[in-house]
């Protein structure tokens, strides 16, 4: 789901209702009201000359609209041919907290292949920041919410004790110092501030480019407002049906997969760094060098864990075009484990937008952990699905990190259905370690007159590792026309 911080690529309504919107869930809410944006100029040297910069407000809770209101930030470059502009496209790049202002204003996913440069032609591309995300009103915190002295694998009932003191300190903290803004960051509060993003763009109806998290949130509109659903591509998966247990199991059998083929391909490749090595023996040699406190990265001024050097190793896992930068962090930090400084860049608690990733994630997947046996139990079937990779997912950190997280959740898991919508494609990839393939089909399935589509092979989204992928989700997102059922795209 996150994009991790060594990815430089942005990665990455049926839920609990808040008082007073099952009526208008039942039968369609009402478009939001929201003035038109103030456009500015806000190019930089490093920024298209094209770009443009607004914020527009909406309530801090939707289920009373005339009380306290936040700010959003959007961004937006205008079609290139106008004469042919389809209308708005709303790009999502995963997280949760990740910032689709970015996107469009680096060029991101939108502009760096030319599969994708028909969007740019003909769509005004629209990045926003969710709430409490960048630059839309934040989530804040005084102390970061990562801590690395919390024991993600507790053993023993202090252990336990003890990383539940971590989250309820951070929680409040966190709580104290957002205000009431952190207890309505979840997925279905930004839905609901999506359509208030439409009706400010003019739009009738918005065509929606979501990665990762980004397809939580873009399902989670369509199921909310299907009929001002134009277009919606959610590549690389959510199925938030499933229990975060579930979760945790589908994710790390995902990962252990494709550190398998990681493994394979640097057999395979001569210049891998770790080429003529047992990759996998060397990585739990790694770990259990972690575990005695003697793997250390003197950026972080401290020793990595060992579910620090997996986390790490996952965030160069996640694109498949980073495997060689994996291997030489392997190879660096067996090689001198007082320097694994390239590891510990790929730690997700360290990345900027973790705070905003714990605010909403735990909103979206309470792990619901009855004490330390329950805890232990979902580990110990974590670890018989990833013997190598089980100290580690972004499951596993939801599990361990929203466990005494003191804001109620309001987006739990429970099932849920598209329906009114036109065709919505759903890209999956058979072997992606952070959005497993079996939740794409879950959501295909979940989605009236849902289409899959099937890139067979590695990484995280189809759109970072396949252009053919790309190529289909650009078809569809300018004709409406989704790829045959059945449709696969081979690495």
């Amino acid at each position: 789901m996150k994009r991790s911080s060594v990815a430089t690529v942005a990665m990455t309504a049926t839920a609990v209702l808040t008082p007073g919107s099952a009526a208008m869930a039942a039968s369609g809410p009402a478009p939001a009201q929201t003035p038109a944006p103030a456009w500015r100029d806000c190019h930089t040297a490093n920024t298209p000359p094209q770009l443009e910069c607004a914020t527009i407000s909406v309530p801090l809770d939707w289920s009373h609209p005339g009380g306290q209101r936040i700010t959003l930030a959007l961004n937006r470059l205008r079609a290139t041919d106008p004469a042919h502009r389809i209308g708005s496209l709303l790009v999502n790049p995963g997280g949760p907290g990740g910032s689709g202002t970015a996107v469009v204003a680096q060029g991101g996913m939108l502009l760096g292949t030319p599969q994708l440069k028909p969007l740019r032609e003909r769509f005004d591309l629209v990045g926003f920041d969710p709430r409490g995300v960048g630059g839309s009103t934040p989530v804040r915190c005084s102390t970061p919410v990562y801590d690395p002295a919390a024991p993600t694998l507790p053993t023993t009932e202090a252990e336990y004790r003890r990383l539940l003191e971590s989250n309820r300190r951070h929680g409040n903290d966190c709580l104290k110092t957002t205000g009431p803004l952190l207890r309505h960051v979840d997925t279905i509060s930004a839905a609901r501030d999506v359509d208030a993003i439409r009706a400010a763009l003019g739009e009738s109806r918005i065509s929606w480019l979501g990665v990762s998290y980004g397809t939580e949130l873009g399902a989670a509109y369509a199921r909310l407002f299907p009929g001002r659903v134009r277009t919606m591509v959610l590549d690389g998966a959510i199925d938030h049906t499933r229990s975060v247990a579930r979760d945790g199991v589908d994710e790390s059998t995902a990962m252990e997969q494709v550190f398998s083929h990681f493994a394979s391909w640097c057999r395979a490749t001569a210049d891998c760094a770790l080429h003529g090595r047992d990759v996998v023996a060397d990585f739990d040699a790694l770990t259990a060098r972690a575990d005695k406190g003697e793997v250390t990265d003197p950026a972080l001024g401290r020793p990595l864990t060992a579910a620090e050097v997996t986390s790490g190793a996952y965030g160069y896992l996640i694109i498949k075009s980073f495997w060689p930068q994996l291997a030489t962090a392997l190879a660096d930090a067996e090689k001198t484990p007082s320097n694994a400084t390239a590891l510990g860049e790929g730690v997700s608690g360290i990345d900027p937008s973790y705070t905003a990733y714990r605010a909403i994630g735990c909103h979206d997947f309470p792990p619901r952990v009855r004490g330390l046996a329950d805890l232990r139990a979902r580990l110990a079937r974590v670890k018989k699905a990833a013997p190598h990779m089980w100290r580690y997912s972004e499951m596993w950190d939801a599990t361990t990190g929203c466990t005494g997280w003191p804001v109620p959740a309001a987006n739990p898991p429970r099932p849920e259905r598209v329906t009114g919508a036109p065709t919505i494609l759903v890209v999956g990839n058979t072997y992606d370690p952070s959005t497993p393939y079996v939740w794409a089909q879950a959501l295909t399935r979940q989605i009236d007159g849902g289409r899959l589509l099937t890139y067979d092979g590695d990484g995280h989204t189809a759109l970072y590792n396949s252009s053919c992928a790309r190529t289909h989700e650009v078809d569809y997102l300018i004709t409406g026309q989704a790829p045959p059922a059945g449709t696969v795209c081979h690495a």
